[in-house]
């Protein structure tokens, strides 16, 4: 056994640092198999793919052998609350446990760091006239005198939805780089400086993905020094992925920039071209582009698989695109008169270029390999999206060599290390569903179950009585379920939608139920932020105040960590299959008919399974935990498919009754 192996074993001992270091530690058999998995491929390079199932400490798993080995790692993370866990508290932690001194830095995007130069503009913005955003204003101001690392995260109280936001933060369209007058102090720059001297950089998914597309945070320069990358909650790679790797045209976009070149026209440049007809062309442009899909369209995604979205008319859609084409090279033409006056008109230079040639990619044939579609909402969103991001794994990361900083003639180092983790990466053996979107066909596969006890400590019910998932009483009757079973809980119950129309159904309904009465609060997300819903939850009846039913979709499946009594009940409407009438699903089932494989087989049963076991994660969170799981949905229990969803859900007790059920929640009532 090499040295790392030895000292990575010795480190999990009940005697080890880790057991020395903290009375919460205890020896696991998992987290010690799947940390001596990392270590080797540490020493010997290539990738591993581990999935670790809820409880078995993965992130302890990782971070030790990278901090053993002493090799200068990279560690990504799917959002940046996560970034903020490891690098504020794990890192440090077992830095100081292990004994080893070690570099770490954050690197978050810039919408992230405080600009300073757009501070010191922010009070003449048209919006900061509004009471709250002045109010919010001076909070950020006066926190901008002491803050170190400029990270809007480290302000209290500062809502991610705050209006202020994008006053005091840059983009990298309206980044004025070098040339501008706060670049010496620059925290976006500092944060990248710190990334480049460190030994571990936490960053997150977006980020990562960001920078491949367009080489945009200092990446591109951090990467190639770096020998080992850990992306944690890795189920999200490929989604992540396919939203940077292609191109999307915004008619948000075009009416931002036309706002920007009037202002900085009028202001920098009066007189010398003519910015009002400038800007008005191009708004008018991006509204009639607008306009060509209809209202009635709005919250669709329109199919692209011709020259024309579907349901548009074709001549309409194509000289909307010319329109908008002919007012952007008009703003370039103006632009190019008074580039040397200010650095301003060079940035929006470069913005309108970079539209502009988004705008011919629109107008010729989709990319081999990619999908369109066109979001319709109050703007309208064009997207050109590959349909995963194996070829760029292939070819952008995993062909990528490994220096040799010593600058000798010895022989270079193994190769880049590649560790992928989550709880959950698929249902079979190869864990297929995640290894072949993410080009990882070939890497080394491990799978550690979970150390709970889930016989004992959960149960699962599917109720038998309920109206199948497409009749119209569906969600009424998952709110009446949901409904007596928090009055018998005194609340602790979290529900999860498939569907926002069921959030909104079912979460209005429990919300009528629950108006007259003090016992039970019903919280249903988009109410509050999610920061703020999840501790209302974990409040729970504390104080002799209600008891809480919170109602959610979408971001609520992962990433919710409510230990102990204040979540006991988790209700699921639906089996989360994918939308069938989603363009980039569809063209996912389509290349897999082409390839003589089953699309529902093969990429929505695994789809399901996945989410499914993300949802019911959310139930045992700690070796003490109880509770039960309620899946709504008929088909899992009468469905041939049903078995293998089961089967990749955690191996709690069945209840077969509802009196079974209900004694099951007078037990953890009591």
């Amino acid at each position: 056994m090499t040295e790392l192996l030895t000292a990575v074993r010795r480190a999990f001992e009940a005697d080890g640092p880790l057991g020395e270091a903290g009375e919460t530690f205890r020896p696991r058999e998992a987290q010690t198999e799947m940390a001596l998995a990392v270590a080797r491929t540490i020493e010997e390079g290539g990738a591993l793919v581990a999935e670790a199932g809820t409880g078995v400490g993965k992130t302890f798993a990782y971070l030790v052998p990278v901090l053993l080995s002493g090799e200068r790692a990279l560690v990504s993370t799917a959002t940046k609350t996560l970034q903020d866990q490891l690098f504020g508290r794990d890192l440090p932690r077992l830095a100081e446990a292990l004994g080893v001194p070690v570099r770490t830095a954050l690197l978050k995007g810039r919408g992230s760091y405080l600009c300073a130069h757009r501070l010191d503009l922010a009070r003449q913005d048209p919006g900061a006239g509004d009471r709250a955003v002045a109010a919010a204003l001076a909070r950020v101001e006066r926190w901008a005198q002491t803050t170190r690392s400029g990270d809007l995260g480290e302000m209290a109280g500062l809502d991610e939805r705050s209006p202020v936001l994008p006053l005091v933060t840059s983009t990298r369209e309206n980044c004025l780089g070098s040339a501008c007058p706060k670049f010496r102090a620059c925290h976006v720059n500092q944060a990248r400086r710190e990334a480049l001297a460190a030994d571990v950089v936490v960053i997150n998914h977006h980020l990562f993905f960001a920078d491949l597309a367009v080489r945009e945070s200092g990446m591109a320069e951090l990467l190639p020094t770096v020998r080992v990358a850990i992306f944690d909650e890795a189920h999200q790679l490929n989604e992540t992925g396919v939203q940077f790797l292609g191109a999307q045209l915004a008619t948000g976009q075009l009416l931002d920039v036309t706002r920007d070149i009037l202002a900085a026209g009028l202001q920098l440049a009066r007189g010398l071209a003519d910015w009002q007809q400038c800007g008005g062309a191009l708004e008018r442009a991006a509204r009639d582009l607008r306009l060509t899909v209809g209202r009635s369209a709005a919250g669709n995604r329109l199919r692209w698989t011709g020259d024309t979205p579907e349901g548009v008319d074709p001549t309409q859609w194509a000289d909307g695109l010319a329109a908008v084409s002919q007012a952007l090279d008009g703003a370039l033409d103006a632009l190019a008169t008074v580039s040397e006056l200010a650095p301003d008109f060079v940035r929006l230079h470069e913005r309108v270029s970079k539209l502009a040639e988004r705008t011919r990619r629109f107008g010729q044939d989709c990319a081999p390999g990619s999908v369109r579609w066109v979001d319709v909402g109050q703007n309208l969103r064009l997207i050109e999206s590959p349909l995963d991001i194996a070829e760029t794994v292939r070819t952008r990361l995993l062909k990528l060599p490994a220096e040799d900083p010593s600058g000798t003639d010895d022989p270079p180092p193994a190769g880049r290390s590649w560790i992928f983790t989550s709880a959950t990466l698929g249902d079979d053996p190869r864990l297929s569903w995640f290894t072949e979107p993410c080009g990882l066909e070939e890497a080394t596969v491990l799978r550690v179950g979970s150390p709970f006890d889930y016989a004992a400590q959960a149960a699962l019910y599917l109720p038998r009585d309920l109206p199948r998932p497409a009749d119209p009483g569906h969600s009424a009757a998952v709110a009446r379920l949901a409904a007596a079973s928090a009055e018998r809980l005194g609340g602790r119950t979290l529900v999860l939608t498939t569907t926002l129309r069921a959030l909104r159904s079912i979460g209005e309904d429990l919300q009528r139920r629950f108006q007259d009465r003090g016992d039970i609060e019903v919280l249903v997300q988009g109410q509050w932020p999610k920061t703020r819903l999840m501790d209302r939850l974990r409040e729970g009846s504390t104080h002799g105040g209600p008891g809480c039913l919170l109602v959610a979709s979408a971001s609520f499946w992962e990433g919710v960590d409510i230990p102990g009594d204040a979540l006991q009940l988790v209700v699921i409407d639906k089996l989360p299959f994918p939308p069938p009438g989603d363009p980039l699903v569809e063209a996912r089932s389509q290349r897999l008919e082409g390839q003589g494989r089953s699309p529902f087989n093969d990429h929505s049963v695994p789809e399901a399974a996945v989410a499914l076991k993300q949802g019911a994660g959310r139930l045992i969170r700690r070796e003490s935990d109880r509770g039960v799981l309620v899946v709504c949905d008929t088909r899992l229990g009468t469905m041939g498919y049903g078995r293998r969803l089961l089967a990749a859900m955690p191996p709690m007790r069945r209840l077969q009754s509802q009196d079974e059920y209900l004694q099951a929640l007078d037990e953890l009532a009591g």
